[in-house]
């Protein structure tokens, strides 16, 4: 039987129509797990990481060189808050005393109040001769960035590694009232502090370049500033409002 070329056209279509097709390549959208505040996922558990602050109590923690937690922090919508009653630069800080932490990476979550000033610091060491945890603890700076009251010095700017190491912090600034995720990793190698995802300071722990900054002259009054290295994680009551939560850490 012969076929006119537009029968031949219409069998050839037809069967293409009729034919197997490639299957089509299926994405799948993987949801993404979102934790709740103050929990830590079977993966972090599995990695070492445990909880400081579990968002209701308050265990662990205690004023610095005290016994109890002090009146000036509380637990307000699963945050422990700082109150800033005391202020100033000693007096109303609290440690997390069950043990002392030496290398490790810690991450927390934080806001503060407009024109606020506080700090996480670590390597902290109790004793009467030191009134507050900056006569021996590091410190990742906490603060208002956009709206303290005073000028800052470049080295008294948010996630600096306090009066040593200046913060690279561009474009992830937040104001205040906003929360931020900030991380430290501490190493007798290498530290790095990180502000939302950014990592605004890197260092090698007691080089000749840290001891330069160590020995600059902010920390004369200070002799025992950073000379330990193990010791206790602090937060800071410098007379504003602050929160902290999702507050995690690992020893490495």
């Amino acid at each position: 039987m012969k076929y006119t070329r537009i029968a031949w056209i219409a069998l050839i279509s037809l069967a293409w129509a009729c034919s197997p097709k490639p299957a089509e390549e299926v994405t799948e959208e993987v949801a993404e797990v979102i934790l709740p505040d103050n929990s830590l996922s079977e993966d972090e558990k599995s990695a070492g990481w445990m909880l400081l602050f579990d968002g209701v109590n308050t265990d662990g923690w205690r004023a610095f060189n005290g016994d109890s937690l002090p009146a000036n922090w509380t637990v307000e919508d699963g945050a422990l808050k700082g109150l800033g009653h005391e202020g100033g630069d000693v007096g109303g800080d609290i440690v997390f005393a069950p043990m002392p932490f030496e290398q490790f990476e810690m991450e927390f979550t934080w806001k503060i109040a407009t024109g606020g000033n506080s700090g996480v610091f670590y390597h902290v060491v109790e004793d009467p001769k030191y009134a507050a945890p900056y006569y021996t603890g590091p410190e990742y700076q906490v603060i208002d960035q956009l709206g303290f009251p005073q000028p800052l010095e470049d080295w008294q700017s948010l996630a600096a590694d306090y009066a040593m190491y200046v913060p690279d912090f561009e474009g992830v600034v937040k104001p205040a009232g906003e929360w931020n995720v900030s991380k430290i990793i501490f190493t007798n190698e290498k530290a790095e502090y990180y502000l939302n995802g950014r990592k605004t300071v890197e260092f090698v722990p007691y080089s000749e370049d840290w001891k330069t900054k160590r020995n600059s002259g902010k920390w004369d009054a200070f002799p025992d500033y950073a000379i330990s290295k193990s010791g206790l994680i602090a937060l800071q009551d410098h007379g504003s409002e602050v929160w902290f939560k999702n507050i995690k850490i690992r020893t490495l």
